[in-house]
């Protein structure tokens, strides 16, 4: 066997795994169980995920758990720190209280009142929060005349260096199936990075036959918040929606996005603004919705390509999964 086989073949057995914890991560992670999913046995399995994710299994669960449970106590106020914690698998909120406090050095109710200067990348993000918050306009909500969706514009306050708009509505998707191609580390505003991804997926895709589908959707899915986690950590899926039950191998996986309700905020913006998109969303948006983020994954759903549009923007819809506040 080749190794650039061998290596497709074992970042393939990796992917399974993340995909599954991140499916499971309010549940127990046993190491036989997830040494199974990966198709080793759990001695290597152990080994060989520490050597191609840069840290142990523990540590990567470890973290993801951390910040699904930062982003819950900044987006989810009405959940109690209990119910957080048993939803990001801990078996206990004691366990959660010292994990939480030995990670950031302050306490998970100090860091969701924003008393969370003892560490500068927690205060960087309220302020980035604050600042966002500040510039955004948020129309009281209307019912759409053509679509009779609930709708509600996003626009700027005056004196802001922020341009762009948005109209956002509430739709309920279906799953989708998905072949992907992931990244590991930056990649705010790479464009040739993205390039790449989409030249992996796209070949594959179209030694497929699969890229001249009419209901074919391109998107990009994000995990992890860029203000609150290390730049090498980041991950970001690549997708495209294929038939269920396609067949994938290597650098190309597969999954299931969950259906349910969205937000779906819709921009025409340049390369670099995307950033400025997401936080219309989430610091301008979600807190005079009534609604507050479910724990599906959001991502984006592109609309064009850019290169064919006169200015090259990006059409895109911003998706963010809701629930009622």
């Amino acid at each position: 066997m080749s190794p650039d086989y061998l290596h497709h073949e074992y970042t393939a057995r990796i992917n399974r795994v993340i995909d599954y914890i991140e499916r499971h991560l309010d549940e127990e992670l046993k190491l036989g169980k997830l040494a199974q999913v990966a198709s080793f046995s759990p001695f290597h399995f152990h080994r060989i995920f520490a050597a191609m994710m840069g840290e142990t299994l523990n540590q990567f669960i470890s973290r993801l758990r951390l910040a699904k449970a930062r982003a819950m106590l900044l987006q989810n106020p009405k959940k109690t720190i209990t119910e957080i914690a048993f939803d990001c698998g801990y078996s206990s909120s004691a366990t959660f209280a010292r994990a939480f406090k030995e990670a950031h050095g302050l306490s998970a109710s100090d860091f969701r009142t924003g008393k969370s200067k003892i560490r500068q990348m927690d205060s960087n993000y309220h302020q980035m929060i604050s600042k966002y918050r500040k510039a955004f306009h948020i129309s009281s909500m209307y019912i759409d005349p053509t679509t009779h969706q609930q709708t509600w514009r996003i626009t700027m306050q005056h004196n802001t260096d922020i341009k762009l708009k948005a109209d956002v509505r509430i739709e309920t998707l279906p799953a989708m199936n998905v072949a992907y191609v992931r990244h590991f580390g930056p990649y705010a505003g790479d464009e040739q990075l993205f390039e790449r991804l989409w030249g992996k997926l796209c070949t594959w895709a179209a030694a497929r036959d699969l890229m001249g589908g009419e209901d074919a959707r391109f998107m990009s899915v994000y995990y992890d918040d860029p203000d609150l986690t290390e730049e090498s950590k980041l991950r970001v899926d690549v997708c495209m929606t294929v038939p269920e039950g396609t067949q994938v191998e290597g650098q190309v996986g597969n999954m299931r996005l969950p259906g349910g309700k969205y937000a779906m905020a819709k921009f025409e913006i340049d390369a670099t603004q995307f950033r400025d998109a997401w936080a219309a969303v989430y610091a301008g948006w979600f807190p005079d919705s009534g609604y507050q983020p479910d724990d599906r994954p959001a991502f984006e759903l592109y609309l064009n390509d850019p290169k064919e549009h006169p200015e090259g923007k990006h059409i895109v819809e911003i998706c963010a999964p809701v629930k009622p506040l």
